[in-house]
Parts: C-alpha cells; sequence; structure tokens
C-alpha cells in the first residue's frame, strides 16, 4: 500500500442513502480503509431495496425508452389490469421528464445507452460474490436463470425478440411448451412459449441481502447513522451536513439518496430529471411445495413472480404520481388476478381489505432517469462529492459494481469501466 493511499484511507466519509446502492457504495469504502458513516433518515433498506422483486437482471440492457412503447402505451393505460398508471393530477409536472424519455428514443440515443447499460450488467453479479462469501451471506444469491414468458405472442416476434437479445450477447435459450414446461411444471396451460436468460440470478430476501452487506461494512468499522439531511454546505476540503438542528461535518460525500435525489442535486448546483416510477409487490405464503424455483417475468402483462425465501413475490408495475401520494394498493392487488394466467397453483389471496396497506402488500419509489442511465461519477465541480444514484429498476442488479465504481473513484484509481456515460453533465 503506499502512502499517498494511507493518508487518503484516514479521510471521513458520508454515504447518504442506505439503500443497497448506499450499502455497496458504504461497504466498498470502509472495506479501502475510509472511516465510514452511512446516514439515512430511516432504516437499512427500508426503501425499494427492501421487498423488491429480488431478480439480478443482467439481461435488461435495453433502455425502456422504446419506439415500440408508443402504440402500447394507450392499451395499457386503459387497462385495469395493466402496467402502468399516470396519475392525471401529476401529469404535469412530469411533461418535462416524459419529453426527455420520449426523446431517448431515437436509434443514437437507444444505442449508446444500450452499451452503457451493457456494460454494467456484463459483470454485475460476479462483484457480489465475493462480497456475500465474506459476509456468509452465499444463501441468499441463487444463479439458475429467469424465464421472460409468452401467453399469446406469435412466434415470430418471439423469435426476433430472442435475435435481438443474442445480438447483444446475452445468454437466451428459445423454450417450446413442453421445454418450459418441464423447467417449470408449474406454469400455466396459457404460457407457449419463453425465453430462458440461464446466467441471470436472484435472491430469496432482497432486505437480508442489503443487511448482511451492512453488517459486513459495519464489521469492518462502518458507522450507520440515522439522520435526515436537510442542507448541504461545500468547502474546498469539507462537507457540511445539516438536519436544521444538528450538523455532521465529512471530508467526502457519497450521494445515494435515489428517487429523493433531485433537491439534494439542485443545492449543489445540478440539474437532475429524476421521477418517482412507483413499483408495486405482493407477498403470498408459500407453505405446501415448490410452485416455482426461479423468476418468471411475463411478456405480456409486464410484471415479474419470484420465490422468496418463504413466499411468492410479484412485483412490477408502474406508477406516475410523486414521491409524497398516497400508495395506491389495487396496483398491488391486481398482480396476483395477473398471476393466476402464469401460474397453476398459487398460495392464496388474503382478500380482507385488498386494497389498502398490509404486511403483504408494499410499494416503493424506484429513482428513474429519462436515458434508463444511472449517474455514477465525482461531482464535476465538487472535488469531494460524488453521486450514485438514479439506478431505475437495476439498483439491485448493479449495486456491488457501482459500490466497486465509486471507490475506484474516490482513491482516484482508473475505473474498472468507463463511466463518462453514467456522469451527471449530461443533464447539465
Amino acid at each position: 500500500m503506499d502512502i499517498s493511499n494511507k493518508n487518503s484511507q484516514k479521510k471521513s466519509i458520508a454515504v447518504v442513502g442506505a439503500g443497497i446502492i448506499g450499502v455497496n457504495c458504504a461497504l466498498a469504502l470502509q472495506s479501502q480503509g475510509f472511516n465510514v458513516t452511512l446516514i439515512d433518515q430511516q432504516g437499512i433498506g427500508e426503501q425499494c431495496s427492501k421487498n423488491n422483486a429480488g431478480h439480478f437482471a443482467t439481461e435488461q440492457v435495453f433502455p425502456l425508452a422504446d419506439p415500440s412503447l408508443l402504440w402500447q402505451l394507450p392499451k395499457m393505460l386503459l387497462n385495469p389490469l395493466g402496467p402502468i398508471s399516470l396519475s392525471l393530477s401529476y401529469f404535469p409536472k412530469a411533461i418535462s421528464w416524459f419529453a426527455q424519455f420520449f426523446n431517448n428514443m431515437r436509434y443514437k440515443y437507444q444505442h449508446k445507452n444500450t452499451l452503457a447499460l451493457k456494460a454494467l450488467n456484463k459483470n454485475a453479479i460476479n462483484y457480489y460474490i465475493p462480497l456475500l462469501n465474506e459476509a456468509n451471506a452465499q444463501h441468499l444469491l441463487t444463479s439458475n436463470g429467469s424465464l421472460f414468458v409468452f401467453e399469446k405472442t406469435s412466434l415470430n416476434k418471439i423469435k426476433n425478440i430472442y435475435q435481438h437479445y443474442k445480438s447483444e450477447g446475452i445468454a437466451v435459450e428459445l423454450l417450446n411448451k413442453q421445454q418450459l414446461h418441464q423447467l417449470e411444471p408449474n406454469l400455466h396451460n396459457n404460457i407457449n412459449y419463453a425465453l430462458y436468460f440461464t446466467e441471470v440470478a436472484h435472491t430469496g430476501n432482497p432486505y437480508q441481502l442489503s443487511l448482511a452487506l451492512a453488517q459486513l461494512a459495519k464489521d469492518k468499522g462502518m458507522l450507520f447513522k440515522q439522520f435526515s439531511v436537510k442542507s448541504i454546505t461545500h468547502t474546498r476540503n469539507s462537507v457540511l451536513l445539516s438536519d436544521n438542528s444538528q450538523e455532521l461535518t465529512f471530508d467526502k460525500l457519497v450521494i445515494a439518496t435515489g428517487a429523493w435525489s433531485k433537491d439534494i442535486c439542485k443545492q449543489l448546483g445540478y440539474s437532475l430529471p429524476i421521477e418517482a416510477e412507483r413499483g408495486y409487490s405482493m407477498d403470498l405464503i408459500n407453505t405446501g411445495a415448490e410452485l416455482l424455483s426461479r423468476p418468471v417475468a411475463s411478456a405480456e402483462r409486464k410484471f415479474i413472480i419470484t420465490p422468496m425465501t418463504k413466499t411468492l413475490r410479484l412485483a412490477g408495475t408502474v406508477e406516475y404520481a410523486g414521491l409524497h401520494a398516497k400508495a395506491n394498493y389495487k396496483r398491488a392487488s391486481m398482480l396476483y388476478k395477473n398471476a393466476q394466467f402464469i401460474l397453476n397453483k398459487l398460495p392464496i389471496e388474503n382478500n380482507e381489505n385488498s386494497d389498502n396497506a398490509e404486511p403483504n402488500k408494499w410499494m416503493g419509489s424506484r429513482p428513474s432517469l429519462p436515458d434508463s442511465l444511472p449517474v455514477i461519477c465525482q461531482a464535476p465541480n465538487q472535488n469531494n462529492i460524488f453521486f450514485a444514484l438514479g439506478h431505475q429498476h437495476l439498483g439491485l442488479t448493479q449495486g456491488a459494481i457501482t459500490g466497486k465504481l465509486i471507490s475506484q473513484l474516490v482513491m482516484q484509481q482508473p475505473t474498472d469501466i468507463d463511466i463518462k456515460p453514467y456522469c451527471i453533465s449530461r443533464f447539465n
């Protein structure tokens, strides 16, 4: 270890945001010898990292801004079981975001953004393996692929989708009805074909995975502080965080605040076109035989079913209603109705107060940027502030590699991949 590294490792670093991204950043930095404090106004992993689908979706290399979505949108919005909901009262606030989203449908942006997603996803799971081994949490990663299933889509169209993935180097097989039912016998007879992504993974408990990695960081010396950051004051050599009654001072700061990042970035002089893309999940207690052994995503219904440690988790849907609107748990209840077309046997839904919050229903706000790329960079105008945010549907997938990249940036080392596409300067 050289002297410059020894000096840098004595510095104090705050990581604000204790989701899977912030936890991985804190762990990577603590492992390099920094004095790290992980900060969140709630607990560790209490937002999107808690009840998400648990899918390490390295196959998802295509940005969500796809021209084919344009003709599908009206049907999706009108379908009561549809995957997208848009609050009319909130829409005026989101017009700018949607304008940028539609602009990213242009081929030159699609191609560039696909390459950037591929770079992050290619080895994303491999970055987790040594961390989970060190945390004695290997059991939280299951690597037996996932299925993308089709009910009514024509075989020709499915073959085109298959070739689209193959052309980007994704490990995928096209299965017919007999093959996929051999793989997952509980699939409904409605399912005719599937794409089998053989190199992806899932976790049976994403919340416990966040806690296990946070505990590993604590064992190395990381501190966790429950603290609501209201303002940030930056100087050349320090960063001061305030909750209006108490102040904390650090040498460096990593901002990993997900969907809550817009105001923080604005304080620092940066525009961030981020939207809270609200997703829902429902847990069904699995008391009988194994009903599923890997995640199954529906191509037409656009949701996913993942086998968890003691439950089946139904997850998905997209709701644009802002950060503060009351959760609409009908969005969670409808997942059960859709799941009846995907699996033959399902655990029984708890129908009491089915549209209200219950322990088995959940809503979280994904941090979505219009180009589907996260922000991973050193702040262009502050040498001791770093960003790790905006991972949309791929926070769990990209958590470990993001932590590694942030630690390399802080250490002023070459990064494992080119991070230029993820700089916040693309919005400023």
